[in-house]
C-alpha cells in the first residue's frame, strides 16, 4: 500500500518535481535543525523530551536519577512537564530564597538556624542548632520537667523549669530571719536563737543549682553565766551548761544539803569546808598542837620518852576526803647497832628487839659459820671475798692487776701483731668470787684501707672498710664491705662501680617507618622493651590510632619497624623494662598516594554513558576526593595526572582542551558509586557539561589526596566515548533507508508513466 501510494504520489508530481518540507513532520515539541553534515534537517526533541522528533516526544523524568544527584544536598526533585524544579527538605532553606528552584545557578540547601528565633526552648532553655534540625537543654538554674536532655519542644513533652530547693532545714540554735525566695539563687539569712551569740561561720545559704541550700555555718553559743564572780558562793565550782549552768564543790569543800551537781536559784545546797576532827593517837608518839581540823590542817607528832625516831614523817595532813593522812614515823627503841665494829671488819648489824644480829656486807663471806650470826654467841666472821688469778686470754697480756680479792681490777693490752678491735680490756673480781670480763677482741693488723674504683669510703676502723660508689656512677652486683681477715691481709670487697647512662639513646625514625635506638646494658642480658606509639590527625578530630609492641634483645643496636599511617602526627616511647627507662619521640608520615578505586572500563556510544566502580574505605579518605576528567582524543598524546586540568569546559577552546566535569568528596561515595558524563548537574562546584556529539573522548578518574601544603594524586583510565552517538547512528540509519525508499518510489512512477503514455 505505502510503495502504491508513492508511486500515485509520484505520479502527480509535476515534472519539475518538489524537496520534501521535513520541518512540517515534526513533533509539536520538537524543533527542526541543521544536520552537522549540511546535508539538510532534522527534528531532534527538545530539551526535557526525548523521542524520534517526528511522530512523538515525551517528558524526559530527570528526577528518575535521585533528588541528591540533580538537585543536590538535602533536597526534593519534582518532575515537571518538559523539565523538573527543586525544593528543600524541611529545616533547610534554599541559598536564593526560592521557594522552588534550579539548581544550574548554584543555589544549594543550606540548614536554617531554628536557634534564632528567640524563646524557642521557653523559659530557661538554651538553643543547640543541629543539621536540618535543633535540640533543647536547660540553663544553669533550670531542670528538664518531663523528659530528659537534650530535648525537642515540638516533639517532646519536656520543657525547663526553674530549680526549687523548698524551704531551708532548721539550724540549731538558729531562727530564720528572713528569705528572698526558694528558688535557684534565692538567700536565706538566720539570726542566733534567744540566750545564744555568734560566735563563728556565715549566717546565709544560697539555692544552689543541684536544688540544695549551700550554708549556713555559723555556730551560735550559749552566754557564759559563769563569768559572775561567786554564783557558786564560798568553795563552788561554776560549769556552764547549753543555755543554764551548774555548781560542784571545789577540792576541800562538800555538799552540804544536797548533791553535786545543784543549782544555787534552785536547790537548798550549798559547800561547806571539810573537817577531819581530831587526829587519831600513833603507839609510841605524842602529839603536838595541831592548827587545826579542817581541810589542810596539819597535826605534827614527835616519839615518846625512850624511843627514838627511825624512819617515815611526823606530819598528818587533814585531806579532801575528810581524813587525817599519816604520819608514817616509826619511833623505835635505842640501837645497839649504832656501836661502831660490833659485827667485824665486812659485817653489817640489824637491830631487833632488844637485840641484834650480824649478817656479811657485799664483798665479803660468811667465815666458819652461816648467815645471820651474833659474833658473841657464834665462831663465825666475815671475810672478804678472793678470785683469786685472772684466767688467760688468748692473743693479750696481762697487766699488773690491782689485787684478787672483791673489786680488784686486772687490765689486759693486745699481745705484739694484733690490734684491739672491740669489746673492753678490764676484768673485775665479782661479789660471787668470779673476774667478770674481759671482752675484748685482738685482731691482726692490714695497714692501709683498700681502694676500689671510681668508689669511696664511707666508714672504717682497723679490721672493717665500708665503700660506695662516687656521684655519677652507680653499683653493679658485688659485695660494698672490706674485711680484715686474720692473716693480717684486707679480704678486699668485690663492689664494681658502673658509669650511670641512660638505658636508651640515639632515638630516630628511619625512612617513616622504623624506629632506631642504641641500648646501654651492663652485662649480656636481654632486655624487654615496650613501644608504644600514639597517632593523631588535625584535619580528623576522632582519629586516634594507638598500637604497641614488645621486643626482647641482647643487641646494642635495635630497631622495630611500625605500621604508621600517612599524614598523621605520630608520638612514640620506648620504655626499658627492667631499667624502668623511657624515651620519646615524636613524627609525622607524610601523605602518600591515594589509592584508586576498581573501575569497570567501557568504550561507549552515548553522550552521556552511565560509569561505574567500586571501592574500599582508607584511612585517607577525609582529605581526598575524586575528579573525573573529559580529554578529547584528538588533543591529547600523554595525560599529566598531576595536571590541574580546567575548571570550566568554556573557559578554554572546547574543542582543543581537557576539563575536570566533576568532583566528589570521597567521604560522600559508599563502596559504589555510578556516574553519568554529561547529566547537565553540578559535582563539587564543577558542570557536568554535555558532551559534544560528532567527538571522541577519555574519561579519566583522578584521586587526589592533600594535607596541608603536600597533594598526590592517582589515575585510571575510565572509559571510552566515540563520536557517533546511538541515536545519531539510528537518525542516519532511518534517512538513508528514506532515501533508498523513495528512489525507488520514483523509478517506479517513471516507469508506470512511460509504459501508459506508450499505450
Amino acid at each position: 500500500m505505502i510503495v502504491f501510494f508513492l508511486l500515485c504520489v509520484v505520479a502527480g508530481m509535476p515534472a519539475s518535481g518538489q524537496i520534501l518540507d521535513v520541518c512540517a513532520s515534526c513533533h509539536s515539541e520538537a524543533r527542526c535543525e541543521d544536520k552537522l553534515d549540511g546535508s539538510g534537517k532534522v527534528c531532534n526533541c527538545k530539551y526535557g523530551f526525548v523521542g524520534n522528533g517526528r511522530s512523538f516526544c515525551q517528558d524526559k523524568d530527570e528526577c528518575q536519577i535521585g533528588a541528591m544527584r540533580i538537585c543536590g544536598m538535602h533536597t526534593k526533585c519534582h518532575n515537571t512537564y518538559g523539565s523538573y524544579d527543586c525544593t528543600c527538605l524541611s529545616g533547610y532553606n534554599p541559598s536564593n530564597n526560592m521557594a522552588i528552584f534550579i539548581p544550574n545557578d548554584g543555589t544549594q540547601c543550606q540548614d536554617i538556624d531554628e536557634c534564632k528565633i528567640t524563646g524557642l526552648c521557653g523559659d530557661g532553655g538554651r538553643c543547640r542548632n543541629l543539621e536540618g534540625s535543633f535540640e533543647c537543654s536547660c540553663q544553669v538554674g533550670y531542670q528538664v520537667d518531663n523528659g530528659t536532655e537534650p530535648f525537642h519542644p515540638h516533639r517532646d513533652k519536656a520543657s525547663c523549669k526553674v530549680v526549687d530547693c523548698g524551704q531551708p532545714a532548721s539550724v540549731e540554735d538558729t531562727v530564720l530571719l528572713s528569705a528572698t525566695g526558694t528558688t535557684y539563687g534565692s538567700v536565706a539569712t538566720r539570726v542566733c536563737d534567744e540566750g545564744f551569740i555568734w560566735g563563728s561561720g556565715h549566717n546565709t545559704s544560697v539555692c544552689g543549682a543541684d536544688g540544695l541550700w549551700s550554708g549556713p555555718t555559723m555556730v551560735c553559743e550559749d552566754i557564759d553565766e559563769c563569768k559572775i564572780t561567786g554564783l557558786c558562793g564560798d568553795g563552788g565550782r561554776c560549769r556552764n551548761l547549753e543555755g543554764s549552768f551548774e555548781c560542784s564543790c571545789q577540792v576541800g569543800y562538800q555538799v552540804d544539803n544536797g548533791t553535786e551537781p545543784f543549782h544555787p536559784h534552785r536547790d537548798k545546797a550549798s559547800c561547806k569546808v571539810v573537817d577531819c576532827g581530831q587526829p587519831a593517837s600513833v603507839e609510841d608518839t605524842v602529839l603536838l598542837p595541831a592548827t587545826g581540823t579542817t581541810y589542810g590542817s596539819v597535826a605534827t607528832r614527835v616519839c615518846d620518852e625512850g624511843f627514838i625516831w627511825g624512819s617515815g614523817h611526823n606530819t598528818s595532813v587533814c585531806g579532801a576526803d575528810g581524813l587525817w593522812s599519816g604520819p608514817t614515823m616509826v619511833c623505835e627503841d635505842i640501837d645497839e647497832c649504832r656501836i661502831t665494829g660490833l659485827c667485824g671488819d665486812g659485817g653489817r648489824c640489824r637491830n631487833l628487839e632488844g637485840s641484834f644480829e650480824c649478817s656479811c656486807q657485799v664483798g665479803y663471806q660468811v667465815d666458819n659459820g652461816t648467815e645471820p650470826f651474833h659474833p658473841h654467841r657464834d665462831k663465825a666472821s666475815c671475810k672478804v671475798v678472793d678470785c683469786g688469778q685472772p684466767a688467760s686470754v688468748e692473743d693479750t697480756v696481762l697487766l699488773p692487776a690491782t689485787g684478787t680479792t672483791y673489786g680488784s681490777v686486772a687490765t689486759r693490752v693486745c699481745d705484739e701483731g694484733f690490734i684491739w678491735g672491740s669489746g673492753h680490756n678490764t676484768s673485775v673480781c665479782g661479789a660471787d668470787g668470779l673476774w667478770s670480763g674481759p671482752t675484748m677482741v685482738c685482731e691482726a693488723k692490714c695497714g692501709p684501707v683498700p681502694f676500689l674504683a671510681n668508689s669511696e669510703v664511707v666508714w672504717h676502723n682497723r679490721s672493717v672498710v665500708i665503700h660506695r660508689c662516687v656521684d655519677g656512677y652507680h653499683s653493679w652486683r658485688g659485695s660494698n664491705v672490706s674485711v680484715c681477715g686474720s692473716s693480717g691481709t684486707w679480704q678486699t670487697a668485690t663492689l664494681r662501680c658502673i658509669e650511670i647512662k641512660p638505658a636508651l639513646s640515639h632515638v630516630h625514625i628511619l625512612n617513616e617507618k622504623c624506629v632506631h635506638w642504641k641500648a646501654e646494658k651492663y652485662e649480656e642480658d636481654s632486655e624487654a622493651y615496650k613501644v608504644t606509639y600514639t597517632g593523631t590527625r588535625d584535619y580528623q578530630r576522632s582519629f586516634r590510632d594507638e598500637r604497641k609492641q614488645i621486643v626482647s634483645s641482647k643487641a646494642e643496636q635495635l630497631k622495630v619497624c611500625l605500621h604508621l599511617l600517612p599524614a598523621t602526627n605520630y608520638s612514640i616511647s620506648i620504655t626499658a623494662l627492667s631499667a624502668r627507662f623511657t624515651a620519646s619521640i615524636t613524627t609525622n608520615t607524610s601523605l602518600s598516594e591515594p589509592p584508586v578505586p576498581f573501575v569497570y572500563y567501557g568504550e561507549f556510544e552515548t553522550p552521556v554513558p552511565t560509569l561505574r566502580l567500586n571501592r574500599s574505605a582508607n584511612t585517607l579518605d577525609p582529605i581526598s576526593l575524586y575528579q573525573v576528567f573529559v580529554l578529547p582524543v584528538e588533543d591529547i598524546m600523554v595525560f599529566d595526572c598531576s595536571s590541574p586540568g580546567s575548571p570550566d569546559p568554556l573557559s578554554e577552546n572546547k574543542f582543543s582542551s581537557k576539563y575536570i566535569t566533576a568532583q566528589i568528596l570521597i567521604r560522600q561515595v559508599g563502596t559504589q558509586m555510578n556516574f553519568t558524563v554529561g547529566d547537565g548537574l553540578h559535582y563539587g562546584g564543577f558542570y557536568n557539561a554535555p558532551l559534544e556529539k560528532g567527538r571522541t573522548y577519555y574519561i579519566i578518574l583522578r584521586a587526589v589526596s592533600q594535607w596541608k601544603t603536600a597533594l598526590k594524586s592517582s589515575c585510571v583510565l575510565w572509559a571510552k566515548v566515540r563520536g557517533t552517538s546511538y541515536v545519531l547512528m539510528v537518525s542516519s540509519l532511518a534517512a538513508a533507508a528514506a532515501v533508498g525508499l523513495v528512489a525507488f518510489a520514483i523509478l517506479g512512477g517513471y516507469s508506470c508513466m512511460w509504459l501508459f503514455k506508450k499505450k
